[in-house]
C-alpha cells in the first residue's frame, strides 16, 4: 500500500518543467557612430532568450525595420558626402573666379596715407575755425550747385534737366545780388553777393542744355571770396591754392600781388611772420643798431 507522503516527497525531488531557466544578463553598449550594429546585437540577444523570433511574420516585420533604418542611415551618409564634396567644388570655383589682387606698391601706400593724414586734418582744422576746406576750384561743392573762384572772378555751375532751354532759365545779375533757377520754380540762388562785382563783365550761358554756367567778374581782384551768397558755409580762404599756370597772364603789378598774397598764406599756415611782419621787423632792428642809447625792451611791433 503506497503511502501519500511518499509520492509527495517523489514529486518534490523531481525538477518542475515549467520553471523558467536563467537568463543571460544583455551587455551591449550603444554607440551612435554604428546605430545598425547595437540594433543587431539586441535581436540576436532577444533570439536566443525568448521565443520572440519564432514566428515568421515577426521575423519579417524586424528585418524591414532593419533595412529601413539601414537605408536611411546610408541616404543621410550619402547626402552628406555629396554636401562636403559639394562646398569644396564651389570653394574650388570661386578661388579660381576671383582672380588674385594686385600687389600694392609701396608709392600707393605711402600716397593713400599721407591723404588720408591730410584729410583728417582738414576736418580737424575745419571742426576747430567752423570754415570749410575748399575745392580744387577754391569754391565749394554744394547740394544744388557749385562754385570756385580766382582772385578776378567766380563761377558757378547749376546743373538743370537734360533738354532744358535757355528760355526755360531766369538769371538776374546785380551788383551785389544774384539771383538764377527754372523759370516758374524756386530759384536755386537768391541771395546777396559777397563782394560787389562789374555788372556789365557779367554773363551766364546754358552748357550743352545740362548745366547754367554763370562767371561773375568781382570789383576786388585783390581779394578771395569767402562764400558765394550770405548764409552759406565759409570756406578756408589760407588753404586757397591759386594756379601758378595764370601767374604769367597777370601784369606785373598784380602778379606781384598775388605772389605775397600766397607767401604770406604759407608763412601762416607754418606759424611764422608775414612779408609786412618781418619788414616791420627789419625796420626795428635797423632803427634799433642807430639808436643804442635807446631802451627797446619794452617795444612792441603793430
Amino acid at each position: 500500500m503506497a503511502i501519500l507522503s511518499d509520492y509527495e516527497e517523489e514529486d518534490q525531488k523531481k525538477p518542475t518543467s515549467s520553471a523558467a531557466p536563467a537568463r543571460k544578463p544583455f551587455n551591449a553598449a550603444f554607440d551612435p557612430s554604428d546605430p545598425l550594429g547595437f540594433l543587431e546585437k539586441v535581436f540576436e540577444f532577444v533570439a536566443k532568450e525568448s521565443d520572440l523570433f519564432k514566428s515568421d511574420s515577426l521575423v519579417k516585420d524586424v528585418n524591414a525595420v532593419v533595412r529601413m533604418v539601414k537605408d536611411k542611415v546610408e541616404a543621410e551618409e550619402k547626402k552628406r558626402k555629396v554636401k562636403v564634396e559639394g562646398n569644396g567644388k564651389a570653394e574650388k570655383k570661386i578661388k579660381e573666379e576671383v582672380p588674385a589682387a594686385a600687389p600694392v606698391k609701396k608709392e600707393e601706400v605711402k600716397k593713400d596715407v599721407v591723404k588720408d593724414e591730410k584729410e583728417s586734418e582738414d576736418k580737424v582744422e575745419e571742426e576747430k575755425n567752423g570754415r570749410r576746406v575748399p575745392n580744387k576750384s577754391n569754391g565749394l561743392d554744394m547740394d544744388t550747385y557749385s562754385w570756385g573762384q580766382s582772385l578776378q572772378e567766380v563761377n558757378v555751375t547749376i546743373p538743370v534737366p537734360p533738354g532744358t532751354k535757355s528760355r526755360f532759365i531766369a538769371c538776374e545779375i546785380k551788383k551785389n545780388h544774384l539771383k538764377v533757377g527754372l523759370k516758374g520754380q524756386q530759384p536755386v540762388i537768391d541771395g546777396e553777393l559777397f563782394q560787389p562785382v562789374k555788372v556789365e563783365d557779367c554773363f551766364w550761358s546754358l552748357e550743352d542744355q545740362k548745366s547754367v554756367s554763370i562767371l561773375l567778374t568781382k570789383q576786388n581782384q585783390m581779394e578771395w571770396w569767402k562764400y558765394l551768397v550770405k548764409g552759406e558755409p565759409e570756406i578756408d580762404t589760407q588753404k586757397v591754392e591759386p594756379e601758378n599756370s595764370k601767374l604769367a597772364d597777370l601784369d606785373p603789378e598784380t602778379r606781384s600781388t598775388v605772389e605775397k598774397m600766397m607767401f604770406d598764406q604759407r608763412q601762416k599756415q607754418m606759424g611764422l611772420p608775414t612779408s609786412d611782419e618781418t619788414q616791420k621787423q627789419e625796420i626795428l632792428k635797423k632803427f634799433m643798431a642807430e639808436h643804442p642809447e635807446m631802451d627797446f625792451s619794452r617795444a612792441k611791433i603793430n
